[in-house]
């Protein structure tokens, strides 16, 4: 069992729904994004994605796009990036760390090299946001060598014979994607949302996740009534581009976080009465 399985099998014990925040690694720069993942983990969150900025990032909406360009100014890389996660590891972080990233840069970097170095690091999972199952044959080959756990996505446009090829193949967990288009929060989540992680949930081995536009507490507890994890990425961001340069940027976005486990905690208590 990989550290996500463990975090999965306590938390469904527990009654509880996983929280997954997401930020952009360097964004605004990679000491900020230490003291971010330390807060987060003392706020509550039970796992993390960390992306690893690209040039070209097709599926982020306008928020995440410019976290990753904020990134890429202030020297970041896939390199560096396990540098900081060896160095989250060093510092006692214990939560589950993914890497979200394009396929580009693991790519440049090798699959095999990339997959010893993440396991070295302590990295727990890597997400290829543009990678289908299909293309993912040779890598996926060096990070089950390395108990990497190789997440897919799942989208609304994706048909239940599709889910089912893709769930033989998942580890960790299924992230599905709530809305077509790319990242950022709305003001509202799709009606059919529910249908449609309960078909998932139904086929899948592994716990399902659910991502791209949860933005509020609100809908955060909304989506942890049938969802495994609730993932939020695009409102982190623009919470650090509204605070950038403010002393308390750190506790700023990681109160909004604790804010957010508060309330799948809250959950899992009016569940259990």
């Amino acid at each position: 069992m990989t550290r996500i399985t463990d975090v999965f099998a306590r938390l469904r014990a527990q009654g509880e729904r996983a929280l997954i925040p997401y930020i952009t690694a360097g964004d605004p720069d990679l000491d900020v994004t230490f003291q971010l993942v330390c807060e987060f983990e003392r706020q509550g969150a039970d796992l993390i994605e960390l992306g690893i900025p690209f040039s070209e990032p097709m599926a982020d909406g306008p928020a995440n796009q410019r976290a990753a360009e904020r990134a890429l100014q202030s020297g970041t890389s896939l390199a560096r990036v396990l540098e900081l996660v060896r160095r989250l590891r060093a510092a006692s972080v214990q939560l589950p760390i993914i890497l979200f990233s394009y396929y580009n840069p693991i790519f440049r970097y090798g699959g095999q090299r990339f997959a010893a170095d993440a396991q070295a690091a302590g990295v727990d999972g890597v997400l290829g946001v543009d990678l289908p199952p299909e293309e993912a044959n040779e890598l996926k080959a060096e990070t089950d060598r390395c108990d990497l756990d190789l997440i897919f996505l799942l989208a609304p446009t994706s048909s239940l014979e599709r889910a089912r090829e893709v769930i033989t193949r998942a580890r960790g967990f299924v992230y599905y994607v709530a809305v077509t288009g790319v990242t950022g929060a709305r003001a509202a989540l799709p009606e059919d949302l529910g249908e449609m992680v309960r078909r998932i949930r139904g086929l899948s081995p592994v716990p399902v996740g659910v991502g791209f536009g949860i933005s509020t507490p609100a809908q955060a507890a909304e989506v942890g009534r049938i969802a495994d994890a609730v993932i939020v990425g695009s409102a982190i961001s623009q919470l650090i581009e509204n605070n950038s340069g403010r002393p308390d940027l750190v506790q700023t976005v990681g109160e909004f976080v604790g804010s957010l486990k508060r309330a799948l905690r809250d959950l899992a208590v009016t569940s259990a009465t």
